[in-house]
Formats: structure tokens, sequence, C-alpha cells
């Protein structure tokens, strides 16, 4: 009963497999090894995107952070919202990694609006040599909320910072999952709506610990492969990271893990909705955010489930306090647990 995180769910299978494979003799270094090439090319034409750049990394905030420290300069500001995980959840990383650019906050929600970007970009450039100058735009697909950008959105967001001449930047760490309930395609959800670079996750869907970083025109190559070397996150045994990827492209496994964990949060949904739960609003992807009573909490708690409070405290005095909770599905948890969950609840 773990809903902690999809973080701590287990490799898949597959890609363990592959990696034992790639563990045979020897390879090239530094991502010369055959397999990039297969990631590459599998990439490339997964993104209906030929000459884009692919490159490997091991951590989310690693991806975050050069990719927008390659589209910005340290004088500038990135636009992101207020619970994005570069502001929330990555200890600077983002303005380490550029040298200094800050970062901007746009709105109040999960999603920014292109009001409330339009409005944040304008504020800008507005003194001169003495304020950051505008930057890339961020934005996170699946939110750090659990929500989900249509085209439609992904189009009116991405429209504002095209006429103000910014790059767009996607955290896809649930790429797979995002893409999954939208039912479009990678190249549709990313160039053809208007962004610029994507991170494409791994880790949180069966990977051991590889993100994609895939800039659409490959003229950030060069700079980014200087940055990551320089950031120290070029790999010399590039193969075990080239193997993950691999094997999550392979017969889609991306997407199969990312259909399960979709489908199991649903299940987990119509559970917490039969059982009286309030939801902060519908759950899109694989996470859901759900009020339960502190008594109930305590009670699920000490039968051993695993999930996060998020922003509020078990300890107190009213049993029937409806508490906010995360719950998050991985590809691997399984409908018993689930099930077993919904009982106690």
């Amino acid at each position: 009963m773990f809903f902690a995180s999809d973080n701590s769910g287990p490799v898949h299978g597959q890609v363990l497999d592959l990696l034992t494979q790639a563990n045979q003799g020897f390879a090239m270094a530094y991502g010369a090894d055959d397999l990039m090439d297969e990631v590459r090319a599998r990439l490339r034409d997964l993104f209906e995107a030929p000459e884009a750049a692919v490159y490997l990394v091991a951590t989310g905030t690693a991806a975050n952070s050069l990719a927008l420290a390659t589209l910005s300069q340290p004088w500038q500001t990135v636009f992101c919202t207020r619970v994005a995980h570069i502001h929330e959840d990555e200890c600077n990383a983002p303005e380490f990694y550029s040298g200094g650019a800050k970062l901007t906050l746009v709105g109040d929600g999960d999603r920014m609006t292109p009001a409330d970007l339009r409005s944040a970009i304008e504020a800008e450039e507005t003194r001169g040599v003495h304020g950051p100058q505008r930057g890339p735009v961020s934005i996170t697909q699946v939110t750090e909320r659990g929500t989900i950008y249509s085209l439609d959105q992904l189009n009116a967001v991405t429209k504002i910072a095209q006429d103000h001449g910014l790059p767009v930047h996607m955290d896809g760490a649930r790429f797979a999952n995002a893409l999954v309930a939208l039912g479009c395609s990678p190249a549709e959800m990313t160039w053809k709506a208007g962004v610029d670079a994507v991170s494409f996750g791994g880790t949180k869907n069966g990977c051991m610990g590889v993100e994609a970083v895939i800039f659409f025109d490959p003229k950030h190559a060069w700079e980014f492969e200087l940055r990551r070397k320089r950031g120290a996150h070029l790999f010399s045994k590039h193969r075990f990271l080239s193997a993950q990827m691999a094997a999550y492209l392979k017969d889609d496994l991306w997407l199969t893990c990312a259909q399960a964990a979709n489908a199991k949060c649903a299940r987990l949904v119509d559970g917490l909705r039969t059982a009286g739960a309030e939801f902060l609003h519908e759950s899109q992807a694989n996470m859901v955010f759900a009020a339960l009573p502190r008594s109930t909490h305590e009670r699920l708690f000490a039968a051993g489930a695993q999930y996060h409070l998020w922003g509020a405290n078990l300890e107190g005095d009213n049993s029937e306090e409806m508490l906010t909770a995360r719950f998050v599905c991985d590809w691997s948890i399984s409908e018993t647990d689930i099930d077993r969950f919904l009982r106690l609840l």
C-alpha cells in the first residue's frame, strides 16, 4: 500500500535485463556507445524530429537545470509556476547551473494561464540594466499537482512566449503519463505546440535513473554538451544510461508503464470517491490530492499505508478534521494493494 511517490517503485525487469546485457564486455565511453545511437534514432523518430539533439543524464534536476541553463543567460529570468519542481524541489539548481538566472513565479496555480504569463513577462525588462531580462518559460507536464495542460492550453501559453521571442522548456518528468492521458503524439505535445526543449522522464516510470534532454533545434547541442560536462553530469560508463532508455523505449514499454500507472490511479480515485473523500481537483494522470478525516488517516497509517499528508499535520484533537494527502501510483503497484487500501478506507 505504497502511494508516497513514483520515485519509490522498482525498476522494470526489462530495464534490468538490458542493463545486464549491456554489462558484457566493453563499450565506448561518454555517450559514444552503440546503444546511445539507437536511443537517439528512436527518440528522433518518436518525436518526428530528425535533427533533434538528444542527450541523457541521470536525474531530473540535472535535465531541467542544464536545459534551462542552455536556453538562458545569467542576467535573465525563467518564468515558471509557484509549484514548479524547479522552484520548490531543486535546491536552486537552475540558478546554480545557469550562473545566476533567477526564477519569476507566474500566477497562483499549477498551470500558468496565458494572461498570467503575459503579465509576468511584461513586468520584466522595465528597469533597463538594473533588472532581470526576459528568459525562457518552463512548464510542467504532468504538473506537480497532478493536472495536465490540454493541447489547446499548451498552444495558448507557448504563443505568449513566442510573441515575446522567448524559448519554452517542458519539465516532462511524467511526460508519458500526460501523453497517454491526452492520447496525442510526442510531437503534438512538444514542438508542434511550441516547445523548444523537453526533459523526457524515465526514472519515475520504470527506469533506475535516466532522463533524456531533447532540443528540437540542434543549435543548442554543443553548448549543452559543454554544460553537461562542466556540470559533472557526463557519465563515463554512459552505456548504463543508454541501456535504460533503450529498454524503456523498446516495444513502447514507456507507454505501457504509464498506462498502468494512470489506470491504477483511476481505480484508487473511484474508491476514494466512494468513501467520501474531498478532491483538490480531478485526477488526470497518476497522482491525486484528496482530503480524508484525521481519524481515517490515523487508521490507514496504522495499517501500514504509506503516503504523504499535504500541508497538514496528523497531530490534533479534531478527529473529523479533513486533512489533504497526496497519493501517487506507479506502474508496479498491484491491484491487490489498492483494493486492500480501499477496504481499510
